[in-house]
């Protein structure tokens, strides 16, 4: 289940974006609420619950993005219409929305239920519906809401973690910030964070422990280094920089690299990459987080990271037997309005739709969160899985 606020706007363009949903079949408007006589109308345009929210966001010329737009996913087909209405409406009176006018857009056209709220940050009175924290009380509502406990889910996570075979503290860690922890190590104790608050920790002993124990995994190295080399000179290895998306449609810091090559293994064998850089700079190193066997290894050790970017000198199309059609790739979905699909490895990363330069450490990730599937078309091409470095030891 996610919850995400989504784009900012100085007029109210996420009423035709979703009504242009319901036109096409797409969409259905569930429920308007708290829009006074506009409601007793027979017929209603778009434009009359634009003017409305305009006429309120007027009050107030100091709010300079007075849109309200959010949406709930929850696991595919897990929710339906109605039971989505009456979370979305709850959801909105935790944050403050409950008494504004707003809409509820349900949409239909992706393989995962979600519906849309739009709404305006000015009530009637011409105050502004306190923002702040915003995103992280986004999910401490819905959390609250569907009764998950933080601090069970960080216990589950560090279990789960334990589980894995590591050779090193960064290594663990990074499975712990894939799912959206930040950490803290303290004197003999290492702290979870998610939301701003302790969530959780887990003694450096524990940590210790499971390194003592390491034993290298030559087979699934051989096994994996075959894989390597079986797929690399038919599949596009060159990497590409994700970068925040900002306002305006600007390209914020670096967060991640990633190419079709990465997305390929991911996708067919349970591989998670993830490259290590600093600033701007070309990637000096990865990692790959084996979440069928349960192990981090070192990049390095299955194959040098200058081999395995190193853009291929034969075309996919070109290779005899090989299927050129679109790989059943859940990071690239067909589906055109999708923003980003994330596949179903233990550790998820994070999606957005209409993203406005979210951090990875902003938003908590579940552990089995599914292809929760966003849509957005008219801001851009897809985006790609968000990724974050943290040290250059591993």
């Amino acid at each position: 289940m996610i919850v995400k606020i989504l784009w900012k706007s100085k007029t109210f363009r996420a009423v035709r974006y979703n009504t242009n949903k319901v036109e096409k079949n797409k969409g259905e408007l569930l429920k308007v609420s708290g829009f006074g006589a506009l409601e007793g109308l027979s017929e209603i345009k778009p434009q009359d619950y634009i003017n409305y929210l305009s006429s309120l966001a007027a009050r107030n010329k100091r709010v300079v993005y007075p849109q309200f737009h959010a949406m709930i996913s929850p696991k595919g087909r897990s929710l339906g219409k109605e039971e989505l209405v009456t979370l979305a409406q709850d959801w909105l009176k935790g944050m403050g929305y409950g008494n504004q006018p707003y809409l509820l857009i349900f949409h239909k056209d992706t393989n995962n239920n979600h519906i849309h709220m739009v709404s305006s940050r000015v009530d009637r009175e011409g105050k502004k519906i306190s923002d702040r924290y915003e995103r992280i009380r986004a999910y401490r509502v819905l959390n609250k809401l569907i009764g998950k406990d933080e601090k069970q889910a960080a216990e589950k996570a560090i279990q789960k973690a334990l589980k894995y075979t590591f050779s090193t503290r960064a290594q663990f860690m990074m499975l712990l910030e894939r799912q959206g922890y930040g950490l803290k190590v303290l004197d003999n104790y290492m702290e979870l964070s998610k939301f701003g608050e302790k969530v959780g920790g887990v003694s450096l002993k524990s940590i210790e422990e499971s390194i003592a124990q390491f034993s290298p995994d030559e087979e699934r190295k051989l096994q994996l280094k075959q894989i390597f080399k079986k797929y690399r000179p038919i599949t596009d290895a060159s990497l590409q920089a994700i970068r925040e998306n900002l306002s305006g449609g600007e390209k914020g810091k670096v967060t991640g690299y990633s190419s079709t090559l990465s997305e390929k293994l991911s996708s067919s064998f349970g591989l998670e990459f993830v490259f290590h850089f600093k600033g701007d700079k070309r990637p000096y190193g990865y990692s790959i987080l084996d979440h069928s066997r349960k192990q981090v290894f070192k990049g390095g050790d299955i194959m040098s990271l200058n081999q395995f970017i190193e853009p291929s000198p034969v075309a996919l199309e070109q290779v005899e037997g090989v299927d050129t059609g679109i790989y059943d790739n859940k990071f690239s979905p067909s589906e055109a309005m999708l923003l980003e699909n994330p596949t179903e490895p233990i550790f998820s990363p994070l999606h957005s739709e209409m993203n406005e330069g979210i951090s990875i450490s902003d938003f908590a990730l579940d552990i089995d969160i599914s292809d929760d599937i966003d849509d957005e078309q008219i801001l851009g091409r897809n985006r790609r899985r968000q990724k974050k470095a943290r040290t250059n030891t591993r």
